[in-house]
């Protein structure tokens, strides 16, 4: 997995931004067949993916990058309703191409913020700013005796009899 520096490198945030693009050109296009109210909520949230993608990249710990991720997640969920209600009034049915593809990477960028949120969840490190060259060292060692402990389990088991329970060639898919 690649270790990101600046948030502008994360496929996610890239994915975001060009959610944002998108949402401003439908506006543009769309911007004498709704309320001034609409376009600016539309607006908003999908800008608001990429902001905080960003502000959470840059907090330092995991918790709060977690909390940063729920809330883009939350705002590329409001930016599909939208376009599911823009999709269902007859004015905008010339621009359905339009707002599938909104939909299209707003979901793209649910997923995605989806799965990083899931990994960090399931990571021991609690984010930069509680990082020193102790935590680094104890983390990357309990990692390697992880990674030693599977691979022996995995030779051991190989050289057990074929038809042996345990043998990696007799347990299910």
């Amino acid at each position: 997995m690649p270790t990101y520096q600046r948030f502008e490198d994360l496929p996610v945030w890239q994915e975001a931004v060009h959610l944002a693009e998108l949402a401003e050109d439908f506006l543009e296009a769309a911007k004498d067949r709704t309320t001034w109210s609409k376009r600016d909520q539309l607006d908003r949230a999908s800008l608001s993916v990429s902001n905080n993608i960003a502000e959470g990249f840059e907090r330092g710990t995991t918790n709060e990058l977690l909390a940063f991720l729920y809330i883009a997640r939350g705002s590329a969920g409001e930016v599909r309703s939208m376009c599911r209600f823009f999709e269902r009034r007859v004015r905008f049915q010339d621009l359905n191409s339009q707002i599938s593809n909104l939909i299209s990477v707003a979901e793209s960028c649910s997923r995605q913020l989806r799965a990083w949120a899931d990994s960090l969840q399931n990571s021991d490190i609690t984010g930069p700013r509680h990082l020193n060259e102790k935590s680094r060292s104890d983390y990357l060692k309990r990692k390697a005796r992880e990674d030693g402990a599977a691979a022996f389990r995995q030779m051991l088991a190989q050289s057990l009899p074929a038809d042996h329970p345990l043998h990696p060639n007799n347990r299910p898919a």
